[in-house]
C-alpha cells in the first residue's frame, strides 16, 4: 500500500469514526423513536441513514489523498536529497519549514561526512608525504649505487672495449675489406651499447612524482609511453589544485591502470583524462582492449584491489567497467573538499 492509499484509507476511517461518535452523541441528547427512521427518508434518492457515511466517506478520503500526496512529496524530496548526499553533493533546504528538523539532521550528517572525508585525505597527505621520504631516500641512495657500479663497470668495459676495437680497425689492411667492415660493425654495436648505457643512466630516476604536479606527472609518463610502447596514447588534463596525498594516489592508481593495460589489454589506444565537475576530481582511463567479463572477474585481483583501496584512502569512488572486444573503463572519483591541505 502506497503512502496516498494508506492516508486515504486512514483518512475515511477517521471521517467515518468522527460520524459515529458524534450520530450517538447527537441521538443520545435528542433521541428518536427507531434507527429504521433515518433509512425512511431519503436524499438523492438513496436513504438519509446509508448517504451521510458515503459523504464522510468521500471527503475523509479525498482529504486524506491531499495529505498523502503532501507528504509522499515531502517523502520523495527527503529521498532525493539523500541519494544527492550519497553522490557526494551540497544538500539546501528549499524553505521547507515541514523539514526543518529532518535538514537539520542531513546538514550535520552531510559535515561529518565531509569531515571524514577530510581527515582520510589529511591522513592521507600525511601517510603519502612520510612514505614519500623514505621511499626516496632509499630509491636515491639504490639509484645512486647502481648508477656508480654501472658507470664504474660496464661502462668502463664498453669504453675500453670501444677503443680497442678503433685501433684494431684504424691498424687494419685495407684489402681485407670483408674482415674490416665485420670488425667496423662491432664497433658500431660497441658505440651504440654505450649509448644505450649512457641513457640508461640518465633514466635511473624515482618513478614518483616527486616534486612534480599531477598533471605534469601525468604528462611525463604519457610521453615515455608512447615513445617506447607501439600505443596510441591520448590525454586532456586540466590543472588541478590537489592535496599532495590525493596526486600521489591517483598517480598510484594510473601506474597500475597503465601496467595492467600493456601486460593484458593488448589495445591499441589508450585515452586519460583528468578533470574537475561538479566538486569532484575526475580521473578516466579508457582502452580499446580484449576487455573482460565483469562476473568473471577474480574479486582478489591485487591490482584492481590494489587501486580501490587507494580510491577509498582519500574518500573515493572507483568504477570498472569492461566487455569482451569492447576494451575497459576505470574512473576514479573523488570530491574536492574545501579547507584541504594543499
Amino acid at each position: 500500500m502506497s503512502v496516498i492509499q494508506r492516508h486515504m484509507f486512514i483518512g475515511a476511517l477517521l471521517s467515518l469514526l468522527l460520524l459515529f461518535l458524534f450520530t450517538a452523541a447527537y441521538l443520545s441528547v435528542y433521541p428518536i423513536a427507531s434507527l429504521s427512521l433515518l433509512f425512511e427518508k431519503d436524499l438523492m434518492d438513496l436513504p438519509f441513514g446509508l448517504i451521510v457515511p458515503i459523504i464522510s466517506i468521500l471527503f475523509g478520503g479525498a482529504a486524506g489523498g491531499v495529505s498523502g500526496l503532501y507528504v509522499s512529496k515531502e517523502l520523495q524530496y527527503v529521498a532525493d536529497s539523500l541519494e544527492e548526499l550519497d553522490k557526494g553533493r551540497t544538500i539546501h533546504n528549499k524553505n521547507r519549514t515541514s523539514l526543518n528538523g529532518v535538514f537539520e539532521q542531513i546538514t550535520k550528517l552531510q559535515n561529518r561526512m565531509n569531515e571524514q572525508v577530510r581527515l582520510a585525505q589529511k591522513l592521507a597527505n600525511e601517510k603519502a608525504e612520510d612514505h614519500e621520504k623514505r621511499v626516496q631516500q632509499v630509491v636515491s641512495e639504490e639509484r645512486n649505487r647502481l648508477a656508480r657500479e654501472l658507470h664504474d663497470s660496464v661502462s668502463q668495459q664498453l669504453f675500453a672495449a670501444s677503443m680497442l676495437m678503433s685501433a684494431i680497425t684504424e691498424t687494419r689492411d685495407e684489402t681485407d675489406n670483408q674482415e674490416t667492415k665485420h670488425l667496423r660493425m662491432v664497433e658500431e654495436t660497441i658505440h651504440q651499447s654505450q649509448l644505450e648505457m649512457r641513457a640508461l643512466l640518465l633514466h635511473l630516476r624515482p618513478a614518483a612524482l616527486k616534486d612534480r604536479t599531477l598533471e605534469e606527472g601525468i604528462k611525463e609518463l604519457l610521453n615515455e609511453l608512447s615513445q617506447k610502447v607501439p600505443i596510441e596514447v591520448n590525454w586532456k588534463l586540466e590543472t588541478l589544485e590537489l592535496d599532495k596525498g590525493v596526486e600521489d594516489h591517483l598517480f598510484r592508481i594510473l601506474q597500475e591502470c597503465v601496467s595492467n593495460t600493456l601486460r593484458h589489454a593488448k589495445a591499441s589506444t589508450l585515452d586519460v583524462l583528468l578533470i574537475r565537475r561538479e566538486g569532484r576530481t575526475i580521473l578516466r582511463i579508457v582502452d580499446d582492449g580484449i576487455g573482460f567479463k565483469m562476473d568473471e572477474k577474480k574479486a582478489a585481483s591485487y591490482g584492481l584491489q590494489n587501486m580501490n583501496e587507494r580510491a577509498l584512502e582519500i574518500g573515493g569512488v572507483l568504477k570498472l567497467v569492461s566487455l569482451p572486444q569492447k576494451g575497459t573503463r576505470l574512473e576514479v572519483s573523488v570530491p574536492h573538499v574545501e579547507g584541504g591541505t594543499k
